[in-house]
């Protein structure tokens, strides 16, 4: 199935690109996220008459990633969750915890931004986190989690 993609997509093309995915891809998640659009001759006359438009707002997305990036680069945030005397968590701290807690801080991060490279953390700790906030800018913060008791 061909579609036409209406901004960059990591690991799938860039901008413009007419690319084939299978049929459920793009019907449950490309086209209903306004990502792309089938690649009908109709669809691909309308996308270059609006290339130049869409060209910008994908700058502009860009540039506010990266503003943010350089915001979130190299900070530390900590996370208080209750842990027993050898240090493991009753429960475990995952993306949407991290997400929460930046959000506290004013920084708009979604769940689905945050990239845990070691799973979700079950001891106390450092971490590194990655936050994807583009498919080209990412940013890499430590969690820094601790129990409950001693925060």
């Amino acid at each position: 199935m061909q579609v036409i993609l209406m901004e960059k997509i990591a690991k799938l093309g860039a901008l413009g690109s007419i690319v084939s995915v299978k049929r459920g891809f793009a019907r449950n998640y490309l086209i209903p996220q306004g990502k792309a659009k089938w690649a009908t001759e109709s669809a691909i006359a309308e996308f270059e008459s609006r290339r130049a438009e869409l060209e910008k707002k994908q700058a502009e997305t860009l540039s506010a990633a990266e503003s943010l990036a350089a915001k979130l680069e190299g900070m530390v945030i900590q996370i208080a969750q209750k842990a027993g005397a050898d240090g493991k968590l009753f429960g475990s701290v995952t993306n949407l915890n991290i997400a929460e807690e930046l959000c506290k801080q004013k920084y708009s991060v979604e769940k689905s931004m945050i990239r845990m490279p070691a799973g979700q953390f079950k001891k106390t700790g450092d971490y590194p986190v990655v936050i994807v906030l583009h498919s080209d800018v990412s940013a890499q913060i430590t969690v820094t989690v601790v129990s409950e008791t001693t925060s």
